[in-house]
């Protein structure tokens, strides 16, 4: 089963969308060396102008990722750490109606966040036929 996941950059207050537009671009190709199905720039989700020559215009530090379930975890992973050495405050990361925040939360803590956040889209290793026993004793 695929997920589609929006992370966003949280900039900090001085950062300005170019800055974040330069970073999300960075994260996006960080995300594209990893098995993933699609990643792609975010597309703004607010209200364009009449005079706007498109519809869907990008928006600025955000990235989205489809990929199969089991490789959301390496995702999040690598959003996480990436985050750390950059000039933002954190990501907000979306997935359907669930909506998390890796920021200034522990290591510990944010590894919890992501299972707790993914638990519900994982397939259980019981569900993978080649790793029940066979044993019929």
């Amino acid at each position: 089963m695929h997920q589609t996941v929006r992370l966003e950059l949280l900039g900090l207050a001085d950062t300005d969308d170019d800055e974040l537009l330069h970073l999300g671009g960075q994260l996006r190709r960080s995300l594209q060396e990893l098995d993933v199905l699609d990643v792609r720039s975010g597309r703004s989700t607010g209200h364009t102008s009449e005079g706007a020559k498109s519809s869907e215009l990008i928006a600025a530090g955000s990235v989205v990722v489809t990929a199969a379930s089991l490789a959301l975890r390496q995702v999040l992973l690598l959003a996480d750490t990436w985050w750390q050495n950059r000039p933002v405050r954190g990501i907000r990361v979306e997935m359907g109606d669930r909506v998390i925040e890796l920021s200034d939360a522990t290591t510990d803590e944010r590894a919890r966040l992501i299972d707790k956040f993914l638990s519900h889209c994982e397939v259980p290793a019981e569900g993978h036929p080649e790793e029940r026993s066979t044993d019929q004793s």
